[in-house]
């Protein structure tokens, strides 16, 4: 079910604090969302991003299909076309996410050739009529994901200019990667790490905005630092982080949004991921398809590299079922594994 939004009548987003675990391409996909969605009943969830005109020309079921316990559920878009994401928003009502999110942070070659992801930082008022357009048809909140800048942009200029340009056509919500995206001679993955952070600047961001929803993203390991983080900002998000770790995301309703404490029930956990690989299988999927995403669950415990052994060999023989996932977890003490 979605969470409360901020104004009802008007233009607002969810009740800060918001914990959100980031889009990540190949990796936040349907099984990962399930897995994560069992850790954490509060925790927003995005999928990876969706070019607009993939949904528009391709498989929709497939590229927007999701289970029901996914929800609270945001979708990423990718696109700089307002015609066409304006599309793409109005297919995707029919399947109810609760945010439908633009990307304006991804760096890689494939999305810059198609102008669109981090390049849209150089262009803001493209960026505004995108989301005017996505606004037009939405029953959700429409939200932007960006980064400081881009190149050799002077952040200190380009992002309070970016996030006046956003508040002038009322979007829901800004998630912030606190990093600039080099969109030649760094990689991808290089651009998720080698270019420094810049923390401070996203603070002073949510100080001069007061009134915009703001979250950031960008290089937080634990629960801890994202704790200090909501101390300046409405909403954190974390990426790798909650994937190599899924276990962390235990704590998240208690921790974040203040819910009482409750372990996990690992027995009911394993029962309820055999169950849902079942009837994946039984769909014509593979056992890969959920069990790649489980490898880090238990990370840092006795008996974790077993389970990730099990895992990674057993899980893809031809024929490989549900018992596998049992056998993985039989080798973790149960009683009391330890969270990251």
């Amino acid at each position: 079910m979605a969470q409360e939004p901020l104004n009802k009548d008007g233009p607002g987003y969810f009740k800060a604090p918001v914990f959100a675990v980031a889009p990540m391409i190949d990796w936040t996909d349907r099984h990962c969302r399930f897995l994560h969605r069992q850790m954490s009943r509060r925790a927003l969830l995005f999928t990876e991003m969706v070019v607009a005109d993939a949904i528009i020309h391709g498989p929709r079921a497939r590229l927007l299909g999701h289970h029901a316990a996914e929800h609270p559920l945001a979708l990423q878009l990718g696109g700089s076309d307002p015609v066409k994401l304006k599309q793409a928003v109005r297919i995707a009502a029919d399947y109810g996410y609760d945010e439908i999110n633009l990307n304006v942070g991804c760096p890689s070659d494939r999305v810059q050739s198609g102008t669109f992801g981090a390049c849209l930082m150089k262009t803001p008022d493209v960026v505004a009529e995108c989301v005017e357009a996505m606004k037009s048809v939405a029953t959700v909140p429409v939200t932007v994901k960006c980064r400081i800048g881009v190149d050799d942009q002077n952040p200190q200029e380009v992002l309070p200019a970016f996030l006046e340009k956003m508040i002038q056509v009322e979007v829901g919500a800004v998630w912030i990667h606190a990093r600039k995206a080099w969109l030649q001679g760094l990689s991808p993955k290089e651009n998720r790490d080698i270019p420094p952070l810049d923390y401070d600047l996203v603070h002073a961001m949510k100080r001069e905005f007061p009134n915009l929803f703001m979250g950031i993203n960008g290089g937080i390991e634990t629960l801890s630092q994202g704790l200090q983080h909501l101390s300046h900002m409405d909403g954190i998000m974390l990426g790798r982080a909650v994937y190599h770790h899924a276990a962390m995301l235990s704590e998240v309703d208690h921790l974040i949004y203040g819910d009482a404490a409750k372990p996990v029930d690992w027995n009911a956990l394993c029962d309820t991921l055999m169950g849902y690989a079942g009837a994946h299988i039984a769909e014509g999927g593979k056992l890969s398809n959920v069990t790649r995403h489980m490898v880090g669950l238990f990370s840092g415990i006795s008996g974790a590299r077993r389970f990730r052994q099990i895992l990674s060999t057993e899980a893809t023989r031809p024929g490989a079922g549900p018992e596998v996932i049992a056998a993985a977890f039989s080798a973790i003490d149960l009683e009391e594994p330890a969270t990251a």
